[in-house]
């Protein structure tokens, strides 16, 4: 394995490099170049000029075919939620969600720092192929110095474009003010129109109604950074990678208590268990207690899971968790599972933008419950309250927010309930 530092804000920035899979993206992190002149020697911009020889609908279609599934989560198939922008709007937009707030999550941060070009190309082919030029980032306010690389890249990119291809785009900036809520795409569209950063009621979606009004797409930043590989080298080949429904490359954030942290790109449907030996194993040298699969929204799986589970959307399901960000957290047999479900709870409970009641007083109450097990003045009702709640909070909201802080919490009840009772009755007998 070969590792990579640089400082960007303050932190050190691991991309390893896998024995035996290359990948695409890595190599291109692995040049610790953001420059134009360094993409363009690395082939960039050759996917946008072959899809601008190319009919948008033949792009979309291509697309689809790869089987590229959305990477910011929800995993909704690319291509076809570009087929629901309707080509006869008379104004449409592309936004890039590039507010990357999900605790253990940091994969869109080493795109921007280490080849922004490549996000920006895939944006203006995603862009061309959906109708329009009007392209907007909506960067997370924390990250002060990936905004400068951005600024930079983008003046870089559309005047290359402009003089190379005659391809005239605009692409437009917006930096956060650091509220996680906004990561959800409504409540992001309602912060780029200048209004407080809420999730909207749903329908009208944004491919109908979104930006201003207008029909709009919203996709992730790694999404988006796939799609040339996917025009340049076909559909064929990124559906060789992966599995059946979850295919091609993809780039996974481990952290926690493993010997190497940083970023992974391995192929769809990788163990799950050997991504964690990749990863050096325990930092502690003691066993694994549980594993959060895709970011702290997702239910952490038990060791026995582990030894089964597959990093791909259908695995993931499989188990009663999902993909999501695909940031694993590792958490060892030293660690207290009441302390990971509250620092996760009080994370939700902090960030929920209190529209909805559900929410705004469930997530706040599963935090108070984890903090009363913690502290050892819980009964075993808390403990049934506890699996009531988290059961009953899922889908009683305007967005999924709710279900972010309530079905890990629900997980750790149902699954470590064991080790929540002995921790009430080693301190009720103090």
């Amino acid at each position: 394995m070969v590792e990579i530092n640089q400082v960007s804000s303050q932190e050190k920035i691991r991309v390893w490099k896998v024995d035996g899979f290359e990948g695409v993206v890595t190599p291109l992190l692995l040049k610790k170049d953001p420059s134009l002149k360094s993409y363009i020697e690395s082939g960039g911009y050759k996917a946008l000029e072959k899809a601008l020889s190319m009919n948008p609908d033949q792009i979309i279609e291509e697309v689809k075919k790869s089987g590229l599934r959305g990477r910011g989560g929800a995993g909704f198939p690319t291509g076809v939620k570009w087929s629901f922008i309707p080509k006869e709007a008379p104004r449409k937009f592309l936004v890039c969600n590039a507010d990357e707030g999900e605790p253990a999550t940091f994969k869109d941060r080493y795109i921007i720092t280490f080849v922004p070009h490549l996000l920006l190309e895939g944006m203006m082919i995603s862009g061309y192929a959906i109708g329009t030029r009007e392209l907007f980032i909506y960067i997370r306010g924390e990250y002060w110095y990936e905004t400068e690389i951005l600024k930079r890249a983008i003046e870089e990119a559309t005047e290359f474009v402009k003089s190379k291809f005659n391809f005239d785009v605009s692409i437009k900036l917006m930096q956060g003010a650091g509220a996680y809520i906004v990561g959800e795409e409504t409540a992001l569209l309602n912060s780029l129109e200048g209004k407080r950063g809420h999730p909207r009621p749903r329908p009208p979606y944004p491919a109908q109604k979104g930006y201003l009004g207008y029909p709009t797409c919203v996709n992730n930043v790694e999404t988006l950074s796939y799609v040339p590989f996917i025009i340049d080298r076909g559909a064929d080949w990124f559906k060789s990678i992966g599995t059946e429904k979850s295919t091609g490359p993809k780039l996974f954030c481990i952290s926690g208590n493993v010997k190497r942290p940083g970023l992974y790109e391995l192929p769809m449907g990788f163990p799950l268990k050997k991504f964690i030996e990749l990863a050096g194993g325990t930092d502690c040298g003691k066993s694994i207690k549980a594993v959060i699969p895709g970011g702290t929204s997702a239910p952490p799986l038990t060791p026995d899971e582990v030894e089964k589970a597959t990093l791909d959307f259908e695995s993931m399901a499989s188990f009663g968790a999902f993909l999501g960000t695909a940031s694993v957290v590792v958490i060892c047999e030293c660690q207290n599972i009441a302390r990971v479900g509250r620092i996760m709870a009080k994370f939700y409970a902090e960030e929920s933008c209190g529209q909805c009641t559900t929410c705004r007083e469930g997530t706040r109450f599963i935090e108070y419950l984890f903090e009363k097990i913690e502290q050892g003045h819980a009964t075993e009702f808390d403990i049934e309250t506890l699996k009531d709640v988290s059961s009953h909070l899922p889908g009683s909201a305007i967005c999924a927010h709710v279900d972010a802080g309530s079905l890990p919490a629900k997980k750790i009840a149902f699954s470590f309930t064991e080790e929540i009772y002995k921790q009430i009755k080693y301190n009720n007998k103090k």
